[in-house]
Protein backbone atom coordinates (compact mmCIF):
# COMPACT_ATOMS: atom_id res chain seq x y z
CA UNK A 1 0.00 0.00 0.00
CA UNK A 2 2.94 2.31 0.80
CA UNK A 3 4.54 1.71 -1.76
CA UNK A 4 1.63 2.42 -4.29
CA UNK A 5 0.90 5.97 -2.67
CA UNK A 6 4.31 6.91 -2.95
CA UNK A 7 3.84 5.76 -6.68
CA UNK A 8 0.43 7.66 -7.14
CA UNK A 9 2.38 11.12 -5.82
CA UNK A 10 5.03 10.84 -8.66
CA UNK A 11 2.51 10.18 -10.75
CA UNK A 12 1.14 13.49 -9.77
CA UNK A 13 4.00 15.23 -9.42
CA UNK A 14 4.95 14.24 -13.53
CA UNK A 15 1.44 15.39 -14.27
CA UNK A 16 1.34 18.99 -12.36
CA UNK A 17 5.03 19.53 -13.98
CA UNK A 18 3.43 18.85 -17.01
CA UNK A 19 0.72 21.24 -16.70
CA UNK A 20 3.58 23.73 -14.87
CA UNK A 21 5.43 23.68 -17.99
CA UNK A 22 2.41 24.65 -20.21
CA UNK A 23 1.44 27.48 -18.06
CA UNK A 24 5.06 28.92 -17.96
CA UNK A 25 5.21 28.93 -21.68
CA UNK A 26 1.83 30.55 -22.57
CA UNK A 27 1.34 33.24 -19.41
CA UNK A 28 1.52 36.60 -20.62
CA UNK A 29 1.60 35.45 -23.76
CA UNK A 30 -2.18 36.16 -24.70
CA UNK A 31 -2.59 32.45 -24.52
CA UNK A 32 -4.92 30.39 -22.71
CA UNK A 33 -2.93 27.84 -20.35
CA UNK A 34 -6.62 26.57 -19.45
CA UNK A 35 -7.87 25.45 -22.77
CA UNK A 36 -6.26 25.30 -26.11
CA UNK A 37 -4.52 22.03 -27.69
CA UNK A 38 -0.88 21.45 -27.89
CA UNK A 39 1.36 21.73 -30.61
CA UNK A 40 4.57 20.83 -31.68
CA UNK A 41 7.83 23.29 -31.64
CA UNK A 42 8.91 21.78 -34.83
CA UNK A 43 5.79 21.58 -37.17
CA UNK A 44 3.15 22.87 -35.37
CA UNK A 45 1.37 20.36 -35.40
CA UNK A 46 -1.63 19.55 -32.76
CA UNK A 47 -0.53 16.53 -30.37
CA UNK A 48 -2.77 14.01 -29.55
CA UNK A 49 -3.41 12.65 -26.21
CA UNK A 50 -1.15 9.76 -26.14
CA UNK A 51 1.90 11.99 -26.98
CA UNK A 52 1.40 14.01 -24.02
CA UNK A 53 1.64 11.30 -21.44
CA UNK A 54 4.24 12.72 -18.87
CA UNK A 55 7.65 10.71 -19.38
CA UNK A 56 6.35 7.79 -20.62
CA UNK A 57 5.40 9.45 -24.06
CA UNK A 58 9.12 10.87 -24.82
CA UNK A 59 10.49 7.53 -23.54
CA UNK A 60 7.95 5.31 -25.95
CA UNK A 61 8.87 7.82 -28.91
CA UNK A 62 12.67 7.55 -28.23
CA UNK A 63 13.22 11.07 -27.91
CA UNK A 64 11.48 11.94 -31.07
CA UNK A 65 8.05 13.80 -31.93
CA UNK A 66 5.80 11.21 -33.51
CA UNK A 67 3.98 13.89 -36.02
CA UNK A 68 6.90 15.16 -37.78
CA UNK A 69 10.09 12.88 -36.24
CA UNK A 70 11.98 16.16 -34.78
CA UNK A 71 14.23 15.26 -31.51
CA UNK A 72 12.45 16.59 -28.58
CA UNK A 73 14.05 18.03 -25.66
CA UNK A 74 14.69 15.93 -22.43
CA UNK A 75 13.88 19.57 -20.13
CA UNK A 76 10.07 18.28 -20.34
CA UNK A 77 10.84 14.92 -18.79
CA UNK A 78 13.35 15.47 -16.62
CA UNK A 79 11.37 18.30 -14.63
CA UNK A 80 8.20 16.30 -14.65
CA UNK A 81 10.65 13.45 -12.87
CA UNK A 82 12.01 15.88 -10.35
CA UNK A 83 8.82 17.09 -9.46
CA UNK A 84 7.72 13.44 -9.28
CA UNK A 85 10.28 12.62 -6.86
CA UNK A 86 9.96 15.75 -4.80
CA UNK A 87 5.95 14.91 -3.87
CA UNK A 88 6.58 11.00 -3.17
CA UNK A 89 9.90 12.22 -1.03
CA UNK A 90 6.86 14.94 0.34
CA UNK A 91 4.43 12.35 1.28
CA UNK A 92 6.98 10.26 2.81
CA UNK A 93 8.16 12.49 4.67
CA UNK A 94 4.68 14.05 5.85
CA UNK A 95 2.39 11.94 5.48
CA UNK A 96 -1.51 11.67 4.86
CA UNK A 97 -1.78 15.09 7.02
CA UNK A 98 -3.41 18.28 6.65
CA UNK A 99 -0.27 20.03 5.72
CA UNK A 100 0.87 17.28 2.41
CA UNK A 101 -1.59 19.17 0.32
CA UNK A 102 -0.41 22.42 1.21
CA UNK A 103 2.79 21.35 0.54
CA UNK A 104 2.55 20.06 -2.40
CA UNK A 105 0.36 22.72 -3.74
CA UNK A 106 3.87 25.15 -2.43
CA UNK A 107 6.03 22.56 -4.50
CA UNK A 108 4.35 23.37 -7.82
CA UNK A 109 4.36 27.08 -7.30
CA UNK A 110 7.61 26.96 -6.89
CA UNK A 111 8.07 24.68 -9.85
CA UNK A 112 6.50 27.63 -11.56
CA UNK A 113 8.72 30.31 -10.70
CA UNK A 114 12.10 28.50 -11.13
CA UNK A 115 11.04 27.68 -15.18
CA UNK A 116 9.50 31.40 -15.30
CA UNK A 117 12.69 32.99 -14.41
CA UNK A 118 14.88 30.43 -15.76
CA UNK A 119 12.75 31.57 -19.34
CA UNK A 120 12.33 35.23 -18.48
CA UNK A 121 14.96 36.08 -15.87
CA UNK A 122 11.38 37.95 -13.93
CA UNK A 123 9.47 36.23 -11.42
CA UNK A 124 5.53 36.80 -11.63
CA UNK A 125 4.31 38.60 -8.56
CA UNK A 126 0.90 36.99 -8.83
CA UNK A 127 2.29 33.17 -8.47
CA UNK A 128 5.28 34.88 -5.87
CA UNK A 129 2.32 36.24 -3.87
CA UNK A 130 0.39 32.34 -3.98
CA UNK A 131 3.61 30.83 -3.30
CA UNK A 132 4.22 32.80 -0.39
CA UNK A 133 0.46 32.20 1.41
CA UNK A 134 0.61 29.09 0.10
CA UNK A 135 3.75 28.28 1.89
CA UNK A 136 2.80 30.17 5.54
CA UNK A 137 -0.15 27.83 5.63
CA UNK A 138 1.96 24.68 4.87
CA UNK A 139 4.73 26.45 7.67
CA UNK A 140 1.94 26.65 9.96
CA UNK A 141 0.17 23.52 9.52
CA UNK A 142 3.83 22.02 9.95
CA UNK A 143 5.06 23.96 12.83
CA UNK A 144 5.01 21.54 15.98
CA UNK A 145 4.02 24.93 17.91
CA UNK A 146 2.96 28.63 17.51
CA UNK A 147 6.18 29.35 19.25
CA UNK A 148 8.06 27.51 16.69
CA UNK A 149 5.87 29.24 13.52
CA UNK A 150 6.82 32.53 15.34
CA UNK A 151 10.53 31.55 15.77
CA UNK A 152 10.28 30.54 11.24
CA UNK A 153 8.54 33.79 10.91
CA UNK A 154 11.73 36.10 12.71
CA UNK A 155 14.21 33.72 10.29
CA UNK A 156 11.80 34.43 7.25
CA UNK A 157 12.11 37.97 7.66
CA UNK A 158 15.44 38.36 8.50
CA UNK A 159 16.85 36.15 5.33
CA UNK A 160 14.22 37.39 3.16
CA UNK A 161 15.42 41.31 4.48
CA UNK A 162 19.04 40.86 4.05
CA UNK A 163 18.77 39.61 0.25
CA UNK A 164 16.78 43.05 0.08
CA UNK A 165 19.29 45.04 1.04
CA UNK A 166 21.55 43.46 -1.22
CA UNK A 167 19.62 44.44 -3.90
CA UNK A 168 19.39 48.02 -3.10
CA UNK A 169 22.51 48.66 -2.09
CA UNK A 170 23.66 47.00 -5.21
CA UNK A 171 21.22 48.82 -6.87
CA UNK A 172 19.60 45.86 -8.27
CA UNK A 173 23.01 44.41 -10.08
CA UNK A 174 23.97 42.07 -7.59
CA UNK A 175 20.38 40.30 -6.65
CA UNK A 176 16.78 40.88 -7.90
CA UNK A 177 14.25 42.41 -5.37
CA UNK A 178 12.13 39.29 -6.24
CA UNK A 179 14.46 36.85 -4.70
CA UNK A 180 13.75 38.20 -1.13
CA UNK A 181 10.55 37.12 -1.38
CA UNK A 182 10.40 34.21 -3.04
CA UNK A 183 13.05 33.46 0.30
CA UNK A 184 10.51 34.72 2.20
CA UNK A 185 8.32 31.60 0.90
CA UNK A 186 10.77 28.98 1.07
CA UNK A 187 12.15 29.86 4.45
CA UNK A 188 8.25 29.61 5.76
CA UNK A 189 8.01 26.48 3.75
CA UNK A 190 10.78 24.64 5.26
CA UNK A 191 10.77 25.72 8.96
CA UNK A 192 13.37 27.68 11.10
CA UNK A 193 15.26 24.46 11.65
CA UNK A 194 16.43 24.51 8.14
CA UNK A 195 15.70 27.84 6.59
CA UNK A 196 19.32 28.75 7.30
CA UNK A 197 20.79 26.21 5.89
CA UNK A 198 19.05 26.25 3.07
CA UNK A 199 19.85 29.85 2.58
CA UNK A 200 23.73 28.39 3.05
CA UNK A 201 23.62 25.89 0.54
CA UNK A 202 21.66 28.25 -2.38
CA UNK A 203 24.86 30.61 -1.90
CA UNK A 204 27.24 27.63 -2.44
CA UNK A 205 25.36 26.03 -5.59
CA UNK A 206 24.95 29.44 -7.12
CA UNK A 207 28.74 30.25 -6.26
CA UNK A 208 29.95 26.77 -8.05
CA UNK A 209 27.51 26.65 -10.80
CA UNK A 210 28.63 30.62 -11.68
CA UNK A 211 32.61 28.98 -11.17
CA UNK A 212 31.74 26.95 -13.85
CA UNK A 213 29.91 29.18 -16.43
CA UNK A 214 33.20 31.60 -16.10
CA UNK A 215 35.05 28.45 -17.19
CA UNK A 216 33.17 27.47 -20.13
CA UNK A 217 32.10 30.88 -21.39
CA UNK A 218 33.71 31.19 -25.18
CA UNK A 219 37.96 32.74 -24.62
CA UNK A 220 37.93 36.47 -24.84
CA UNK A 221 34.41 37.01 -23.94
CA UNK A 222 33.81 40.02 -21.25
CA UNK A 223 30.51 40.08 -21.23
CA UNK A 224 29.07 39.33 -17.75
CA UNK A 225 26.75 35.91 -17.21
CA UNK A 226 23.29 37.05 -15.90
CA UNK A 227 21.96 34.07 -13.84
CA UNK A 228 18.41 33.75 -12.61
CA UNK A 229 18.58 32.88 -8.47
CA UNK A 230 15.82 31.31 -8.19
CA UNK A 231 16.35 27.84 -9.16
CA UNK A 232 19.37 28.07 -6.78
CA UNK A 233 17.45 29.30 -4.01
CA UNK A 234 15.21 26.75 -4.68
CA UNK A 235 17.38 23.83 -4.96
CA UNK A 236 19.09 25.05 -1.22
CA UNK A 237 16.25 25.22 0.69
CA UNK A 238 14.94 22.13 -0.69
CA UNK A 239 17.78 20.16 0.00
CA UNK A 240 18.10 21.19 3.08
CA UNK A 241 14.35 20.40 4.02
CA UNK A 242 14.40 16.97 2.59
CA UNK A 243 18.34 15.85 4.00
CA UNK A 244 17.59 17.86 6.81
CA UNK A 245 21.39 18.34 6.68
CA UNK A 246 22.70 21.49 8.81
CA UNK A 247 26.16 22.53 8.41
CA UNK A 248 25.87 25.34 11.24
CA UNK A 249 25.65 21.98 13.79
CA UNK A 250 28.66 20.30 12.40
CA UNK A 251 30.59 23.42 12.84
CA UNK A 252 29.39 24.24 16.28
CA UNK A 253 29.70 20.53 17.24
CA UNK A 254 33.63 20.84 15.96
CA UNK A 255 34.13 23.75 18.21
Amino acid sequence: MEVLLIGAFFALGTVLASFVGVLTVRLHTGQSFLTGRSRCDACNAQLSSGTLVPIISYLVQEGRARCCGARLSFYAPLVEGILGVIFAMSYARIGLTLALPCMLLALTLLLALVLYDLAHQILPPLLLAAFVAVSAGAGFLLSSSLAAFYTSCIMALILSSSLALIHFFSNGRAMGFSDAPLTLGLSLLVGSPFALAGFLFSFWIGGAIGIVLLFTRPVGSRMGIEVPFAPFLAAGFLLAYFTQWNPLAFVVASL
